[in-house]
């Protein structure tokens, strides 16, 4: 099935813990998976839920894992499906009713510009506008990728890619990868042309738009697929390990349904045509939220195949893994780590179930990068940082950020989001000057 929402919901990355423990205690899932949306962070609501016949998180979670199938909550055909997606971001974006709310549940319509957000009347639209004449474009957008990449479940996103022609540090952004693609023309068209694009929209409830806007459509999803590997590749080249010298090994901290759900032993091979000849990598998933799949398995206990990338995973929590295999040698010990949007800047709950890892990461002094969605996540992720006394290493602009634009659920009209749009690269501790340095320093 498709993922039915805009975006990923806030992780957490961790799992409850018995109350006398409050530093390890993690928020309850539910609760902030699904309630936490106005923090300008995509994610889940308890409308989807509604929409989809689903109860609780546990109920996503199980489609999401293929313990259920989605004729278990009431979709039946392609129709079915699309409608209850489109179902989920039915609400007046002016005055927030709900269609359950109106007099007649119908009466909701559509921006006929940006095919996204909803009125319950001429009033509310009017009262609107001024507000949404400023991101009507932009969400026009946000809703065709929605629906687009439900072609990532079917497999035809992402085309085919090419060994890098150039050295990775001469890739400076997403201009130059795509100048490395041959025939690129050629794939957007096949997608474009293919059965699922055809099934797509013959479903979908939409007309179906130009096929320029598809092609470019696809490149943005292309973008959201690849952003991760090459995210990871940016983190190799800023702390200078070289794949080509040693095997290595890459642990995702804090990893959910949004790095794992349907993810395929071939997903980070992108990291392989960057790095042709490279001694081997191994990726390893680490997360309570970790989907089962096929990277459910152990992480290697042996170097990292010869060219390949591996994939393994371990659901729970970051600092229990590093103990019960890190530290016996079940589990290589990792080159680099990164968390994609770990999110511990949301509130205080979240914070508290990363402290543990936050601070092992520093006090091992490893290397690791985090990703943000946004400048304002950027600065509050950046603040926490240096309350903890870690050793900053940069942040930036991510020139491998996700291209798809992702709206706040509950409020449309902000400035979209984008997945891994910053980053920071953090290794060990602040150091902290002596009274003798001091003076000398004077």
């Amino acid at each position: 099935t498709a993922q039915p929402n805009a975006g990923a919901a806030p992780k957490t990355g961790r799992s409850k813990k018995a109350p006398e423990e409050p530093a390890a205690r993690a928020p309850d899932v539910d609760s902030l998976g699904f309630q936490a949306m106005d923090r300008n962070v995509p994610g889940l609501s308890h409308v989807i839920l509604q929409k989809l016949n689903m109860k609780s998180y546990e109920d996503y979670k199980s489609a999401m894992d293929g313990r259920k199938s989605s004729s278990d909550f009431g979709i039946r055909t392609y129709f079915d499906m699309f409608q209850k997606m489109e179902d989920t971001f039915k609400f007046c974006v002016e005055c927030k009713k709900l269609p359950d709310a109106l007099p007649d549940p119908k009466s909701l319509r559509r921006c006929k510009r940006c095919q996204n957000v909803y009125y319950c009347g001429v009033a509310c639209q009017r009262a609107n506008w001024p507000m949404h004449k400023k991101f009507c474009k932009k969400l026009k957008l946000v809703a065709l990728d929605r629906l687009v990449e439900w072609l990532v479940f079917t497999g035809d996103i992402p085309f085919p890619t090419d060994t890098w022609t150039k050295p990775a540090r001469d890739v400076k952004g997403w201009e130059d990868w795509f100048s490395m693609q041959e025939q690129l023309e050629e794939k957007l068209g096949a997608i474009v042309a293919g059965r699922y694009m055809t099934l797509l929209w013959a479903n979908a409830g939409k007309p179906r738009p130009e096929d320029t806007e598809l092609r470019e459509s696809i490149r943005r999803l292309v973008t959201d697929f690849h952003s991760r590997p090459l995210t990871i590749s940016l983190g190799l080249q800023l702390f200078g390990i070289d794949p080509l010298t040693r095997p290595l090994t890459v642990h995702v901290v804090g990893a959910s349904h949004v790095e794992t759900l349907n993810t395929r032993l071939t997903d980070y091979d992108e990291l392989t045509r960057m790095f042709p000849g490279h001694q081997g990598m191994e990726v390893v998933m680490v997360g309570v939220d970790v989907v089962d799949g096929p990277i459910m398995r152990p992480p290697l206990t042996t170097l990292a195949p010869w060219g390949r990338v591996y994939l393994s995973s371990y659901k729970g929590l970051y600092h229990d893994f590093w103990e019960s295999h890190v530290e016996t040698k079940l589990a290589a010990h990792p080159d680099l780590v990164v968390g994609f949007h770990p999110g511990f800047h949301a509130c205080p709950d979240l914070l508290a179930g990363w402290l543990p890892t936050l601070l092992l990461l520093r006090d091992y002094c490893l290397p690791v990068l985090f990703t943000v969605y946004s400048e304002q996540e950027l600065k509050a992720s950046l603040q926490i940082l240096v309350e903890l006394e870690t050793h900053i290493v940069g942040y930036a602009s991510n020139p491998f950020a996700s291209l798809r634009p992702e709206q706040v659920y509950s409020n449309p009209n902000k400035p979209p989001v984008y997945c891994s749009s910053h980053y920071i690269a953090l290794l060990g501790a602040e150091a902290v000057l002596g009274a003798e340095e001091l003076e000398d320093d004077d």
